[in-house]
């Protein structure tokens, strides 16, 4: 039985062998499993391994099937040695039994087919098998899907846009290719698609083929075309002759509708004519009557056949009527002249008169409205009379002249004392009451402004020159105020140098050097700062601020005589400043540039709010002893008046002078307030600011003081009220410095 087995076996084995060898000859196919690779393939030089030995136990077992296989084995092995055809032959993949790591039994393992020689299917182009799915879903994954084996299919490394544009420079056919989503990848298009992307661009026919001109197939027109059977051979229905069922539904849903008075059938039609009304006939009585229709006018004797001769115009008349425009002349006509009625011609204007008088009638009023009767003088507020508002300047009391224009004026805190300085560096004090002259002081260049220190236990006054400021002590003071007036300006000790150093430099001469005429202590500005246009004083008498108008950084200088240091307080200004003011009671600085006042805290170094009076370019401006008014005036004669407390537009603008306004100022202790301007008058107002917030501030005006004359274009440069006396000082471009009392 053995040996029946082995011999089974060996021509087997022989079989086996003369059929690899038949169809290794005939394909010249090497087959490989997954875990052999070439370098075994190499190796076994085309030698057949052994066939694994069967064990002992199973022998007898498989005699039967042994001997059954030999035997097939051996007509088979005949069959192909007599035939040599290779028909018969079937390869399929090795498959190998393992033992499962999970169940701990054995199971056959098949090796992965390779598409290239062993898959049936050659017309997959994609190993995505997702299906069709939205592909959106696989945005934040890393794999666009899974192939046949179940295992994910990873997204392929794409560039970035400059990678893409860069492809498409080299590649001058990367604009054949799409995107395919499933397979994350660029994939050329065919001629054919190709050619119909171009026809659907071209609002084509997609398909090459297609010829929209063809000749037209007559299948049935010619001779021995005709059709004598019908198309169908089928019995003519039923429905043909008995009565459709859903029509009857319908006509009966008509007739119910009728019925029910949903649907009305055609009236007959109405051929009464609609009444009229006459428009201007009686109406009711619970409306008020309207008014008469406007008659037409009467003919004239002009508008007759044969009018009088003094009516017939003429050549000149008519030749001026003719170039005339219609709509300016007299009469629409020209009157003529006609022996007989039987001669007159026929009306040409007959259709132009009837549409007129239609146009008359349809847009004549039909509503009488009652017409207000209201007097203009009571629409004038009612304002207090002048002579309640007294005292205010009403006349000029003396008169102190100048040689040349005198710019610039100011008053001592006590209002005995006037300073005065023109163009010429020429200085004048002089009293109030009186006008003697007391001293007058001689500077070179112009005297750009002038004024006085307020505080009442010193006396001094500061005059602006070009690139200067020079602090004058008036002569003929007492001796305790003479003694603290030259210890502020000229201490014994100087105090320290600040630790950021000032262009702006204090000089004080010699105590051996000092008389009347020299200036106790003179403050150097910038070179090209300019002459400085103004000065004005806090109230508490230490610092004063001076504009420049030569430069544009260096305009405002901020001076601290205790101290002796100057500071600019901006670094940058938006425009060109014109004027500043301190607050008279709170730490706050006002800016007026050519057009904006801007209201800034020095305390906390902030801007408060921007002022927008709506003037071109602003002259002047002054603000109310209580703080909160300002008066701002412009080179445009308007002066506007702000309440800060309000808005930051103008309560309320004036327009009375008819040319420039070049001075405007608050009387510190009376409600007055003047302004001057190029028209060579003084405006004097009383301004009454009440304490209480509902109510308006009063502006009546009072008194127009005219004494100017005008000069070179200029009229009252400046103005300038006496603290303790309801005066007014006015600087002229005629010399001439006036004082107005009351």
């Amino acid at each position: 039985m053995t040996i029946q087995a082995r011999s089974s076996k060996k021509r087997k084995q022989h079989g086996q062998d003369e059929a690899s060898d038949t169809f290794n000859e005939a394909v010249n196919l090497e087959m490989l499993s997954d875990e052999e690779d070439k370098e075994d393939v190499e190796s076994d030089n085309g030698e057949v391994d052994e066939f694994p030995e069967i064990d002992a136990g199973s022998e007898e077992s498989g005699e039967e099937d042994e001997t059954y296989e030999s035997e097939e084995d051996t007509g088979a092995s005949g069959e192909g040695s007599s035939s040599g055809s290779q028909e018969q032959l079937h390869i399929f993949p090795e498959v190998k039994t393992i033992v499962s790591d999970i169940t701990g039994q054995e199971k056959r393992v098949y090796p992965e087919i390779e598409p290239d020689y062993d898959s049936d299917s050659s017309t997959e182009d994609t190993p995505n098998r997702v299906g069709d799915i939205p592909m959106h879903w696989y945005d934040d994954l890393p794999h666009v899907g899974y192939d046949m084996d179940g295992k994910r299919v990873l997204k392929p490394a794409r560039g970035d846009e400059l990678d893409r544009f860069l492809k498409t420079v080299e590649d001058p056919n990367s604009w054949t290719s799409a995107f395919d989503k499933k397979a994350q990848a660029d994939k050329p298009l065919t001629a054919e698609e190709l050619d119909i992307i171009r026809r659907l661009y071209a609002n084509e026919n997609p398909d090459a083929n297609y010829d929209p001109y063809e000749p037209l197939t007559e299948w049935f027109t010619g001779p021995g075309k005709e059709e004598i059977m019908p198309l169908t051979a089928a019995p003519e229905p039923k429905r043909r002759w008995i009565p459709s069922k859903w029509e009857h539904k319908k006509v009966m849903k008509i007739v119910r509708a009728i019925r029910q008075g949903r649907i009305l059938p055609n009236r007959t039609k109405n051929t009464a004519q609609p009444p009229f009304y006459a428009i201007w006939g009686d109406s009711s009585s619970s409306n008020a009557p309207p008014l008469p229709a406007p008659k037409p006018t009467l003919p004239t004797n002009s508008e007759s056949y044969n009018p009088p001769e003094e009516y017939l115009p003429t050549e000149e008349d008519k030749k001026q009527w003719e170039e005339t425009d219609p709509e300016d002349r007299e009469h629409d006509y020209l009157p003529q002249k006609y022996s007989a009625l039987r001669l007159v011609p026929g009306y040409e204007r007959f259709i132009k008169d009837r549409f007129n008088r239609q146009l008359d009638l349809y847009m004549a009023p039909r509503v009488q409205r009652v017409k207000l009767n209201i007097d203009p003088n009571s629409l004038i507020p009612k304002l207090p009379s002048p002579s309640s508002l007294k005292p205010f300047p009403t006349y000029k009391s003396l008169k102190v002249v100048h040689t040349l224009i005198a710019r610039c004026i100011s008053v001592s805190p006590d209002g005995a004392w006037v300073v005065s300085g023109d163009e010429g560096g020429v200085v004048r004090l002089w009293e109030v009451n009186v006008g003697r002259e007391v001293r007058k002081w001689k500077f070179d260049g112009k005297i750009g402004s002038i004024e006085w220190c307020p505080r009442t236990d010193v006396s001094y006054f500061v005059v602006g020159t070009d690139d200067m400021l020079h602090f004058l002590i008036p002569p003929n003071l007492p001796a305790s105020i003479l003694q603290l007036t030259q210890s502020i300006l000229a201490p014994s000790t100087l105090p320290p140098a600040p630790e950021t150093p000032s262009p702006v430099k204090w000089s004080t001469p010699s105590s051996n050097t000092w008389t009347d005429e020299t200036a106790v202590l003179t403050i150097h500005l910038p070179p090209s700062s300019g002459l400085p246009a103004q000065i004005t004083w806090h109230r508490r008498g230490d610092y004063l601020a001076s504009v420049s108008i030569g430069g544009s950084q260096g305009a405002v200088w901020i001076h601290q005589v205790s101290r002796r240091h100057s500071q600019a307080p901006f670094k940058k200004v938006r425009g060109k400043v014109q004027m500043v003011l301190f607050h008279p009671m709170k730490p706050c600085f006002f800016v007026a540039t050519q057009q904006y006042v801007r209201m800034y805290n020095l305390s906390e170094q902030k801007l408060l709010k921007t002022l927008q009076p709506g003037i071109k370019w602003i002259s002047s401006m002054d603000v109310h002893p209580s703080g909160d008014h300002l008066i701002v005036g412009g080179y445009d004669r308007k002066l506007c008046w702000f309440d800060l407390e309000l808005s930051d537009k103008p309560y309320k603008v004036l327009r009375y002078h008819t040319r420039a306004i070049r001075s405007l100022h608050f009387h510190p202790t009376y409600p007055l307030f003047a302004s001057s301007s190029d028209d060579g008058a003084i405006q004097i107002f009383h301004s009454r600011v009440y304490n209480d917030l509902m109510t308006d501030p009063l502006i009546v005006p009072l008194k127009i003081l005219r004494g100017h004359e005008i000069t070179k274009g200029l009229g009252v440069l400046q103005v300038k009220w006496c603290s303790r006396h309801p005066w007014l000082v006015s600087g002229g471009a005629d010399g001439a410095v006036n004082v107005w009392c009351s």
